[in-house]
């Protein structure tokens, strides 16, 4: 305390209580002083503080009070803080204490009875001894306030949350008692209020151990900056995502009881597998209101793959409940699984991995000429560069060159002669209304994302439809997938996939072609059964950098290439094939002897001419013929044999 309030405190006193307390210190005169000479003369003999006795029993009082507080705070403090902050808040609570026993023995001494007046020595000495005593008194009532004080501090923390464990409570009860022979020196009523303030410290604090068991994964309730910075996202491992904007809501899905009046409702579609959980697709190949949870449990326990096209049944809400599709980022569960891909969950755990099978050059021809002989770009592809199953093939084309109605020729021709074979046509980025054409014009599954919708939507369309294509290689069935284009899926990814911080040349991620690569990479013939056919169309001439750094990307990937002719479309000439620069690797695999040296002869005869001399003479013997056949056997009669027809096919 300073000067101002010492003087302040004694000036409180009466006039014979600072006559005594004169006395005592030795002053001499006081009968003829006034009231303010008074304390200028005490002030000045005791030298600005307390009478010895009352600072003597003050000091014994205040430095347990210290002492206690100080490690109190500090223990509290040090398991959440540094060391410096535990210091700092240790030596705030002391110092309130102090504060508030001398405010409170200042209040007690003022509110003493005056001093009757000319009474004897022995009087004042005998009151001086009751001054002392009540002084004590009022120590002991601060001691016991601080000490309450303190326990409904500690009380407060422990009912947010910060409470320690039963050990420390009784700890704390403990050092609470403590304070107890301090004040129990100088008067019984400061032991009983820092027993009361004790008791009710560890009775609170106990109910805060309980409120922290009870609240369990309540984060909102829990006390203390610290604590709740770090708990603000500790829902992110156990909710993984549900709930949060964009993301579907599934708080539980992971375990759906049935009850026996629930009425179960059938669903099919083909499952889409993320990171944390899965869908089943029930619209189509893109995200829909109604698709089905499946959780990643039921994906191990059966055994489920992307693509797998599945059929379950899932319950249906009950009355009072909201419609599915009225609930945003809400999906109904699968509560039970009928079939994978047509075979039961048991023998579809069975199924070989797609990865593990055996690639192999196409063998089986996949014929493209149809009974109407007026179709001469089947006949022509038949002749240039033949498909097999299993065939890794690349259509390239400039822009206007008619390469969307060849693939609409090659999807009817394959439909046609080889009806076993699953017929997929992967439209991405394109019109609207090629789309509707092709939907129309292919007797097969057109799956498209048109250029309308974001670029991520053309990545999710483009790999769920190879995994769908590669489930069904894994059942033993020939499949094959016709890509328009190669170009604009690798563009999309280029956008939606995060960058990787290499461009190449024209703007192109490096990353953003691994995709593409693994999408294409996936066509082969399987050993013992099984082909996946891949035809894609790349972009040239476009004027885009870009789009030529993707299709050398892509140049020497595939077994087999058709080229299309941008002068040849513009001279109106269909197909604008250039059929110098078109064909198939290992094509001996897939004629027989007596064709491929009819084919020899014929290609010497048309690498002799030019692009449209070529393309020309090709399609004018194609119209005077009803077969490629007849027209085989026109070009054996009518060209001379050459040197080497006899090791055609053969290595020599």
């Amino acid at each position: 305390m300073t000067d101002t309030n010492q003087t302040g405190s004694i000036a409180a006193l009466r006039l014979p209580e600072l006559q005594a307390l004169a006395s005592e210190l030795g002053v001499k005169g006081i009968s003829k002083m006034r009231k303010g000479d008074l304390v200028e003369a005490i002030d000045a003999a005791r030298g600005g503080s307390r009478p010895r006795a009352l600072d003597a029993r003050r000091e014994q009082t205040v430095a347990p009070v210290t002492e206690q507080a100080g490690p109190v705070e500090r223990d509290e403090a040090a398991p959440r803080t540094q060391r410096t902050r535990g210091a700092r808040r240790a030596q705030g609570p002391a110092q309130d204490a102090l504060a508030g026993l001398e405010a409170a023995i200042d209040a007690k001494i003022a509110g003493e009875p005056v001093e009757r007046r000319g009474e004897g020595r022995d009087g004042r000495e005998s009151r001086d001894d009751d001054r002392a005593q009540r002084a004590a008194e009022a120590v002991g009532e601060a001691v016991g306030d601080v000490a309450g004080e303190a326990g409904e501090r500690r009380s407060r923390r422990a009912g947010r949350g910060q409470g320690a464990s039963d050990a420390q409570g009784e700890g704390r009860q403990q050092r609470a008692q403590g304070q107890q022979p301090g004040a129990q020196a100088h008067q019984q009523t400061g032991q009983q209020t820092a027993q009361q303030a004790g008791q009710q410290t560890g009775q609170q604090g106990q109910q805060g151990q309980q409120g922290v068991a009870a609240q369990g994964d309540d984060d909102d309730e829990r006390g203390g900056r610290r604590r709740r910075s770090r708990d603000r996202y500790r829902d992110r491992d156990r909710k993984r995502g549900r709930g949060r904007s964009g993301q579907p809501d599934l708080a539980g899905l992971d375990e759906v009881e049935l009850a026996d009046d629930d009425v179960l409702l059938p669903v099919a579609g083909i499952l889409d597998i993320l990171e944390s959980y899965a869908f089943v697709r029930t619209t189509g190949y893109l995200p829909g209101p109604n698709d089905v949870y499946v959780s990643l449990g039921q994906v191990k326990k059966n055994g489920l793959r992307r693509g797998d096209a599945i059929t379950g049944a899932v319950r249906q809400p009950r009355d009072g409940e909201a419609a599915q599709g009225g609930r945003p980022n809400k999906f109904n569960a699968l509560v039970r699984l009928d079939s994978v891909n047509g075979l039961s969950p048991d023998e579809a755990r069975q199924r070989p991995e797609f990865q593990k099978l055996t690639p192999l050059y196409p063998q089986d021809r996949l014929r493209l000429e149809t009974p109407d002989p007026g179709r001469l770009t089947p006949r022509v592809i038949d002749i240039v560069a033949p498909i097999g199953k299993g065939q890794r093939g690349l259509i390239v084309a400039p822009p206007k060159a008619g390469k969307t109605i060849i693939m609409q020729q090659i999807a009817n021709s394959i439909t046609a002669n080889n009806p076993e074979v699953h017929l997929m046509v992967v439209l991405v980025d394109e019109r609207p209304e090629e789309v509707t054409d092709m939907e129309r014009s292919v007797k097969g599954e057109v799956i498209a994302s048109t250029f309308d919708r974001p670029a991520s939507d053309h990545t999710i369309v483009a790999e769920l439809a190879i995994e769908r294509a590669k489930r069904l290689v894994e059942l033993g069935q020939d499949v094959v997938v016709l890509l328009d284009s190669i170009t604009r899926l690798s563009r999309a990814y280029n956008l939606a996939a995060p960058a990787s911080g290499r461009i190449l040349s024209g703007g192109v991620d490096a990353s953003a072609l691994y995709p593409p690569k693994k999408f294409f990479g996936a066509a082969r013939n399987i050993e013992n059964g099984g082909s996946l056919t891949i035809l894609g169309s790349a972009l040239v001439e476009t004027g885009s950098k870009m789009d030529e750094v993707i299709f050398e990307e892509f140049k020497g990937t595939g077994n087999m290439e058709l080229r299309l002719s941008r002068s040849l479309s513009d001279k109106r000439i269909f197909p604008a094939v250039d059929v110098n620069a078109s064909g198939t690797r290992r094509e001996e695999l897939l004629m027989s002897r007596d064709e491929l040296q009819i084919v020899y002869k014929l290609r010497r005869v048309l690498g002799a001419l030019d692009q449209q001399q070529a393309i020309e003479l090709l399609i004018g013997k194609l119209k005077e013929t009803k077969s490629n056949v007849e027209f085989l056997l026109g070009v054996q009669r009518s060209t001379p044999g050459s040197f080497g027809e006899e090791n055609a096919g053969r290595t020599v």
